[in-house]
């Protein structure tokens, strides 16, 4: 399969680096919105709000959106590896905090990086952008040293928990690349939202039954800005910048995005700044510097 693999320009640049900073208030969203809601349900209700904008763009551009023969089997996989990893995404932020959050699913592109070059034709690993990479997250082993250093195990679990979303995450935005190269982005992130959908809510009901829901206004907000502007736009906008470039590029961009959370989440959330993510984000600041040098 010939993979489309343009680079970067300044304005993509810029793009991807905006998007990189509205995904660093995606966990705080998680964070508020499941003070009120439990996590699979908030999955749920996020991806039913997103598909909307989806859609409206899919109407649009005049997309079918029938499955086409041989598809069936790569989106059924698309929205397995989907529904895994927003299900760890959501329960992981439950448990842990969303400032620490928001680093670790932030090494994602460390794991783009892997299964790019593993998979993907003309998105090689240099030595330059592995030491870039390699600094980032280790950003990630400060948060986990921190924690044992001090004997505080409180987020440990949540802390895996994002880990392995963001490793699925990787694995998933690699995925989307090859398959965006035959399937418009439309018709795949509708598709990857109608199958994944149904079992967030199965989920729901079996795990969450008892949940007590309750809604205001910073939660419905949280649900606007996952919905509206990260499963909706950000999606939209995240699916054509890997269908039309160096995956590895673009993802890289989205090392910023922990700087961002770790702020806001002080500024927003009150959660306060310890010497382990101070650590990790000169680390991370350092790997996108370096990568981004290497071209």
């Amino acid at each position: 399969m010939d993979i489309r693999n343009e680079s970067l320009t300044l304005r993509v640049a810029c793009l991807a680096t905006l998007m990189a900073v509205l995904w660093g208030g995606n966990n705080i969203a998680i964070k508020f919105s499941l003070t009120g809601i439990p996590p699979f349900a908030l999955a749920g209700i996020r991806f039913l709000v997103g598909s909307l904008i989806v859609l409206v763009w899919v109407y649009m551009d005049r997309v079918s959106l029938k499955m086409e023969s041989g598809e069936k089997g790569s989106l059924v996989l698309l929205a397995f590896l989907f529904t895994a990893q927003i299900s760890l995404l959501n329960v992981g932020v439950h448990h842990t905090l969303a400032g620490r959050s928001t680093i670790l699913i932030s090494t994602h592109p460390f794991f783009i990086g892997i299964f790019a070059h593993i998979l993907l034709s003309g998105d090689r690993m240099k030595p330059v952008k592995i030491l870039g990479m390699t600094l980032s997250f280790l950003g990630v082993v400060f948060i986990f040293a921190e924690s044992f250093v001090l004997k505080d195990f409180q987020y440990l679990l949540g802390d895996f928990l994002i880990l392995g979303s963001a490793l699925l995450l990787g694995m998933r935005l690699v995925y989307i690349k090859r398959l965006t190269q035959g399937i418009h982005p439309g018709r795949l992130l509708l598709w990857q939202a109608a199958l994944s959908i149904p079992m967030f809510f199965l989920f729901s009901l079996i795990f969450e039954g008892n949940f007590v829901y309750n809604w205001n206004a910073k939660i419905v907000a949280g649900i606007f800005y996952q919905g509206v502007i990260i499963a909706g736009i950000g999606f939209i906008v995240s699916t054509k910048l890997y269908q039309r470039y160096v995956a590895s590029h673009v993802g890289v961009f989205h090392f910023a995005t922990p700087i961002i959370g770790v702020i806001f989440s002080n500024i927003l959330l009150g959660e306060g700044i310890s010497l382990g993510l101070i650590g990790s984000m000169i680390l991370v600041a350092f790997g996108i510097a370096i990568v981004n040098h290497s071209g």
